[in-house]
């Protein structure tokens, strides 16, 4: 049945990635109609959230937030399918690192690298950052049900040369790689709300006191790499730009929590500058005090 389904719907997947960014963009305004006007998809986390993260603005400011927020998510999933198809050339335009010259500085120093960066704007094709540098470039996921899709989003997300791993590879792959001297860059979306135990770490995220996740800046401490954070910006309707900010390049003598800390102070910039780019259908608030 899930090789069927996959059968079935791969085509229309492929139709759109080979559809003109003009015919793609209305398109996704048709997506967009049917997510939020019809289907309703997780409208009541998105208000929930916004209320939460946003207690300061309007019942109206929160739905212009919610639209154009919606707007930019069936924008984003699309793009991601365009990337079946697309150029290099085109991604090049589309997608720029402002400052690829520190990553550079960084890999010269022959450590791994770990980049922290939250689900904001464009965090799909970050990948195509793995065109432009030496290391090789890991990206962490969770691992799909349906195996054939899970297949195709691997594919698509390793079209520029990235290297998808799951969350449970993570630890042993980072830590192999140590062993051997093999260096690369590990992306971690560390703005998703981790399992609670007695041991996590709480502190204050857009104002709430929840769990979070400290699994980049631990990591980089055990095994000596450079750790930064990516900054994502929506410049128009398909077109970005990201750069990068040192957070550590010793971290293993940074007092604990200090970088998660100030990576949590550097997304909710982002977030309250243009908040509408945020992945706010994820219940990131789900654990709270």
């Amino acid at each position: 049945m899930q090789f069927l389904i996959y059968l079935i719907i791969y085509p229309i997947l492929w139709i759109i990635s080979i559809l003109p960014f003009r015919v793609l963009y209305v398109f996704s305004d048709f997506v967009y109609f049917m997510t939020y006007h019809i289907i309703r998809y997780r409208k009541k986390t998105v208000r929930e959230n916004l209320k939460l993260a946003l207690p300061n603005l309007s019942e109206k400011e929160h739905l212009v937030i919610e639209k154009k927020f919606y707007s930019h998510m069936c924008d984003m999933f699309l793009e991601m399918i365009k990337t079946m198809s697309i150029s290099e050339e085109e991604m090049d335009k589309r997608f720029e690192f402002t400052n690829l010259g520190l990553f550079k500085e960084l890999e010269s120093q022959q450590k791994s690298i770990s980049i922290m960066c939250g689900h904001y704007a464009s965090y799909e094709w970050v990948l195509s950052l793995n065109k432009y540098i030496n290391f090789e470039g890991f990206a962490i996921y969770k691992r799909l049900a349906n195996p054939y899709f899970d297949k195709l989003v691997r594919d698509i997300r390793s079209k520029f040369k990235a290297t998808l791993i799951t969350t449970k590879e993570t630890i042993p792959t980072i830590e192999s790689n140590y062993k051997i001297g093999k260096l690369g860059a590990f992306g971690f979306a560390s703005d998703q709300s981790p399992k609670v135990f007695p041991s996590t770490y709480w502190s204050k995220f857009m104002g709430i006191e929840t769990p979070i996740h400290t699994g980049a800046e631990s990591l980089a401490k055990k095994f000596d790499m450079n750790i930064i954070f990516l900054r994502t910006k929506k410049i128009k309707r398909g077109y970005y730009q990201a750069s990068f900010e040192l957070l550590a390049e010793d971290p293993k003598n940074v007092p604990d929590f200090e970088i998660t800390e100030t990576f949590l102070r550097l997304l909710e910039k982002q977030i309250y500058e243009q908040p509408e780019y945020y992945l706010w259908t994820h219940k990131r608030w789900k654990h709270k005090k």
